[in-house]
Formats: structure tokens, C-alpha cells, sequence
């Protein structure tokens, strides 16, 4: 069996999707092919790739990808995964092929307050939180 492609979709793909594709990647290349994508294009949020080389991943030159463009591709998807608050989940498309599409609300680091360090902390809180996340579907998946 071939692996199981992933879609995670986020507002700007320059957080939370893109720590959530680095991580399934990094984890569970074997079974999984993770890509992440955008509403719009935005700019990398540096805490995103602080907290992600913290742990081993380097995404700093990844570059921010819109969904709409995958979805005119005709790409598929086994999962297309939000990982934005539902309002904003709700502009996601709907892709030929997926049935299955989960919704995980993330707090979103481009809006955290405070000092550099503060906001690295918060981010790295979120990474923790997808990649729980993650290892939990994972195992679901897996039962």
C-alpha cells in the first residue's frame, strides 16, 4: 500500500500547517506524504522555524503555498486537515476524492503578544500541541 497523503491547510501556511507537515514528515515518512498550503500566501513566522530547529526540523527554507493553486492542480488527498480556528476552515475547498476532512483548532502564533521570547515559547507550546495531535490520529489510525 502506498502512502497516505495529508493536506494541511491554514490561513497564511506560514505557522501551524507548515509545523504540522514538517513533523508528519519528519515522524512517519514511511507511511504518510504531508503537504501544507494557505487561504493566501504569507511570510514564514520565524518562531515557527526557531521552535521547529529545537527539535531537529529545519523548515526555514520552505516557502508559503496556496490551497486554491494545489486544488486547481487536481491534487489528491487522502486527509485535508485544517489546523485553523472553524471559521477560517470553513473557506477550505472541498477536494475531488477526500472523504476524510478533520478540523484541529490551533491557536495561531502570527497574532501571540509579548517579548521574542515569550512569543517563541507560545509557539513552541503550539508545535507540542500538533504534534499530540498527530501521534494521537496516528494511533487511531492505527487500531
Amino acid at each position: 500500500m502506498g502512502k497516505l497523503r495529508v493536506l494541511f491547510v491554514c490561513i497564511h501556511n506560514s505557522a501551524r500547517s507548515q509545523m504540522a507537515e514538517a513533523i508528519l514528515n519528519h515522524f512517519y515518512s514511511d507511511r504518510f506524504y504531508a503537504e501544507s498550503a494557505g487561504f493566501e500566501t504569507g511570510k514564514l513566522n520565524p518562531f515557527a522555524v526557531k521552535a521547529m530547529s529545537e527539535i531537529g526540523i529545519d523548515i526555514s527554507a520552505n516557502r508559503t503555498k496556496k490551497v486554491f493553486d494545489f486544488f486547481k492542480e487536481g491534487r489528491f488527498y487522502s486527509y485535508v486537515i485544517t489546523v485553523c480556528d472553524e471559521a477560517s476552515a470553513e473557506r477550505c475547498p472541498i477536494f475531488p476524492g477526500v472523504k476524510n476532512t478533520l478540523h484541529w483548532s490551533f491557536p495561531d502564533p502570527s497574532v501571540f503578544e509579548g517579548s521574542d521570547e515569550e512569543k517563541l515559547s507560545k509557539t513552541i507550546g503550539v508545535r507540542d500541541e500538533i504534534r499530540l495531535k498527530i501521534n494521537e490520529w496516528i494511533s487511531k489510525l492505527s487500531d
